[in-house]
C-alpha cells in the first residue's frame, strides 16, 4: 500500500528526514515512535504532500506520488489527522464533516451514519461551531472528518495528546474497530508504549530523521526503549 523509500525532506535549508524508510500494508496498524524533534510530524506531513520531498520516493499502490498535491493524495485514499487537529473553528461540525467528503470518490453529500455512530457526541453538535468544542471533541471531529471519505490509509499524528481519558478510550476503541475490519491501514505517531503494545501490528522508531529500529509490537525491548525512547 504505502512505501517510503529513502525519503529526504525538510524546511528551508534544514533537512529533517534523512533517508527515511517505512511501509504500511493494507489493514495494518503501524506505530511511529521516537523522542520529540526526530522528524515524526515532518514524515506525516511529507506523506501527505504538505512538505515536499527532496529525495527518495513515496510509493502508493506501486505508484510514485512524491510529486502529487495534498488534494490528489487525499483523493487517492490517504486521510490525515494532524497534530493540533486543524478543525475549522468558524465552521459548524456538519460543515467540517462535509468538507471531508470532498476527497470521497463517491462524491456523496451525505455524512456516513456509521462514522457518526463512532462519535455520538458529534450527532448532537452538528450545528455547533468547531471552535466551541472541547479539545477532546475537536479530536473526535478531526478523526471523523478524515473517515467520511472512506480512506484506505489513515494518518494520525499523536491522536491521544492532551485529551481526557474517556476520549482516549473512545479513540482507542475506534482504532481497534478499524484494525478488526482489516480494510484500512493506519499509521499513527504515538508515545504510549502500553498503547503500542495493545494495538500495533508493527512499529518504527525514528532518530535524527531516519528509522533506527522496527519490528512487531511484541518485540519492543527494555533495551530499545532506554536507547531510543526515554529522555
Amino acid at each position: 500500500m504505502l512505501s517510503i523509500e529513502k525519503v529526504e525532506a525538510g524546511y528551508g535549508e534544514s533537512l529533517i528526514l534523512k533517508g527515511m524508510n517505512l511501509s504500511v500494508m493494507p489493514g495494518q496498524v503501524v506505530c511511529l515512535m521516537g523522542r520529540n524533534g526526530v522528524g515524526k510530524t515532518t514524515l506525516m506531513r511529507t506523506i501527505m504532500g504538505i512538505v515536499k520531498t527532496r529525495g527518495g520516493k513515496i510509493m502508493w499502490n506501486e505508484q510514485d506520488i512524491s510529486g502529487l498535491s495534498s488534494d490528489r493524495r487525499a483523493q487517492l485514499g490517504i486521510g490525515y489527522v494532524p497534530q493540533g487537529r486543524d478543525v475549522f473553528g468558524q465552521m459548524t461540525v456538519e460543515e467540517n464533516l462535509l468538507l471531508g467528503l470532498e476527497a470521497a470518490k463517491s462524491k456523496s453529500k451525505d455524512i456516513p451514519e456509521d462514522v457518526l455512530d463512532l462519535f455520538p457526541i458529534l450527532k448532537d453538535f452538528l450545528k455547533r461551531k468547531g471552535g466551541d468544542l472541547s479539545g477532546g471533541q475537536q479530536q473526535q471531529l478531526a478523526i471523523a472528518r478524515a473517515l467520511v471519505s472512506r480512506p484506505k490509509l489513515l494518518l494520525l499524528d499523536e491522536p491521544m495528546e492532551g485529551i481526557q481519558p474517556s476520549v482516549v478510550d473512545l479513540i482507542e476503541s475506534v482504532i481497534e474497530g478499524i484494525k478488526h475490519k482489516r480494510e484500512m491501514g493506519v499509521l499513527l505517531v504515538e508515545q504510549s508504549l502500553e498503547f503500542v503494545g495493545r494495538i500495533a501490528d508493527h512499529y518504527y522508531v525514528m532518530e535524527k530523521g531516519a528509522c533506527v529500529a522496527e519490528g512487531g509490537a511484541d518485540e519492543l525491548s527494555d533495551e530499545l526503549i532506554r536507547e531510543h525512547l526515554t529522555v
